[in-house]
């Protein structure tokens, strides 16, 4: 388990403070990751990568000379946010333009989608690129859906590569894209992780089984094995991934076996005896092969085997000269750019907000009411929610919903202090809950509050049909960025029944605070229905079978936060 540690609270916070002192001559750090201490030579196309922490040394360990420019760090498991995303590509931009690209994963795509949107308006050469190696994860005819975990790291250090070897932009993407196409990767789990603080993993294996198709985000197995020899582990690895290989591919072939972070190195070179063998009685040239912990989860007990069917272009990257914290290769010439300092500016003063009246300003007292009783509710609820999403997530909700809530709080009271308005304090509630929380419930979650502060504005007190379609607006805020439907077990499952509720109850002339409150019922039992959906969408998709009889977490906590506001009306005897 994952032992050494402060306040598991701020665990990413710690780890990257103590990387950053013990690398200063590789990074530095900046908003929402870390960069090269070298700064970008002018023109130079750039590659940032990133995700979640708990994976070293992806991601920000392979920030350096001939691999990335940058990393963005999120929380354990959890997506960075589309500013923090947003902030590490403007660091090393230099003109040249910036390849963002992560592994496969709702909140990442959500958010580095963001990021790009945002870079492009500013007139940044941003592209994203997603990748798709895990074979267990989706069918082929569905590789778009398959998930990304060992074979990042050969996506990344390819396209990072030619970056460096002087390629423009066009050129460092279509490399990125031939190493995803040419990358696949099997892998098994024989133990779960523990998330710092926790008492117990995201999941167990039953004794003498292994589970086979890991994520690396504490996921298990998508299908329990008995426990094997290592030989017969090889076989199992090298037969289910070579059965993919691409049509047209040469027979040279870039191989990692990969730790996920309890699995001992000699257990690995063991198991690699058997896989080399069997490489080459296929007929395979291994080139450069990788036996060791390069996209680890946490503490996971496991390994995965990946292989990238080389080209002379891609082999020409994957042997390249590199030299980073984590991973180092053959002789890299000195950076010629200059060297970042260490700090960073400070940021530049609050945003003058829109004019609001009093009415509206009181309105927003409620809201501030309302945050902090969210905040103190998924404080509670967190080992809770953590819990439920473990089943066939990555075990990160209960976390996300108690940092996003927080942050929420804390930029909403900044807003009101500010004289602002009920659509100026939920739209700063809305940016940092997004940009704290991270994940994909976490720019959900900052989207509706937005779009629901839009609608009811900085004047007046909003009345009954203006909350119904200021909550109308958040939902469709909330599936227009997700791309979710009802019944995909998410958490439109539980708000979709609510909003509609709260329209009903308003349209047949019940006040807007009675509607809610009815309506709550609706969402709770709506949330307790999920649990006998499948997953369509997000991490606990290859899991679906294990989600059922076990209900949607954002679900759960959407029935929850809805409550809670409801609560407030009653508690806090606050009339209609």
């Amino acid at each position: 388990m994952t032992r050494l540690f402060n306040d598991p609270a701020t665990f990413t916070e710690d780890m990257l403070e103590g990387f950053l002192d013990a690398n200063s001559r590789y990074v530095v750090g900046v908003p929402g990751g870390v960069v090269r201490a070298a700064s970008t030579p002018e023109g130079k196309a750039t590659v940032v990568v990133g995700g979640g922490s708990g994976h070293y040394p992806a991601f920000c360990g392979v920030v350096g000379r001939g691999f990335a420019d940058g990393a963005v760090v999120g929380n354990i498991f959890t997506s960075p946010s589309a500013d923090d995303a947003a902030s590490v590509a403007r660091a090393v931009d230099n003109g040249g333009g910036v390849l963002l690209t992560t592994g496969n994963y709702a909140g990442d795509v959500m958010n580095f989608g963001l990021a790009v949107q945002k870079l492009r308006s500013e007139g940044i050469d941003a592209r994203y690129l997603a990748v798709t190696d895990d074979i267990a994860s989706a069918p082929l005819d569905q590789i778009e859906k398959r998930r990304g975990i060992a074979g990042d790291f050969t996506v990344f250090r390819c396209a990072s590569a030619a970056a460096d070897f002087g390629y423009p932009m066009d050129d460092v993407e279509r490399v990125g894209i031939a190493a995803n196409d040419a990358t696949r990767t099997l892998g098994v789990a024989f133990d779960g992780c523990t998330m710092p603080g926790a008492g117990d993993p995201l999941f167990s294996v039953d004794k003498g089984t292994m589970g086979l198709g890991l994520g690396i985000h504490g996921e298990p197995g998508v299908s329990s094995h008995e426990m094997p020899t290592a030989a017969e582990l090889a076989d199992l690895l090298v037969d289910g991934v070579l059965v993919e290989k691409p049509a047209g591919s040469s027979d040279r072939i870039a191989v990692i076996l990969n730790g996920l972070g309890r699995t001992k190195y000699e257990e690995l070179f063991v198991v690699w005896q058997t896989v080399a063998r069997r490489l080459r009685e296929a007929g395979y040239t291994v080139v450069d092969p990788e036996v060791g912990e390069l996209v680890t989860s946490l503490d996971m007990a496991g390994c995965s085997l990946t292989i990238m069917w080389l080209d002379d272009e891609l082999e020409r990257f994957w042997t390249a000269p590199a030299d980073t914290p984590a991973y180092r290769k053959g002789v890299v010439a000195a950076d010629a750019g200059e060297r970042r300092s260490a700090s960073t500016a400070a940021a530049a003063g609050a945003d003058t907000l829109p004019e609001s009246d009093e009415l509206s300003r009181e309105c927003a007292r409620f809201v501030l009411k309302s945050l902090d009783a969210l905040a103190e509710r998924m404080v509670s609820a967190e080992d809770e929610l953590g819990r439920i999403d473990a089943v066939a997530g990555d075990g990160d909700h209960g976390r996300g919903m108690v940092k996003g809530t927080a942050a929420a709080r804390l930029a909403a009271l900044d807003a009101a202090d500010r004289q602002g308005g009920t659509g100026s304090v939920l739209a700063a509630a809305g940016s940092a809950w997004a940009a704290k929380a991270g994940g994909t419930s976490g720019v959900l979650w900052g989207a509706a509050l937005t779009a629901i502060g839009n609608r009811l504005g900085n004047n007046g007190t909003p009345g009954n049909i203006d909350v119904a379609e200021a909550l109308r607006a958040g939902y469709s805020a909330l599936t227009s960025l997700g791309g979710a439907s009802l019944g995909d077990k998410t958490m439109l499952d539980a708000l979709d029944p609510f909003v509609g509720a709260v329209e009903t109850s308003v349209a047949s002339g019940k006040d807007w605070r009675s509607a809610w409150s009815d309506a709550v019922a609706v969402a709770q039992k709506a949330a307790v229905d999920t649990a006998d959906l499948r997953p369509k969408v997000g991490r606990a998709r290859p899991l679906a079978e294990r989600s059922v009889g076990t209900p949607d977490a954002g679900a759960v906590s959407m029935a929850m936060s809805v409550a809670t506001v409801a609560e407030l009306f009653t508690n806090q005897g606050i009339a209609s």
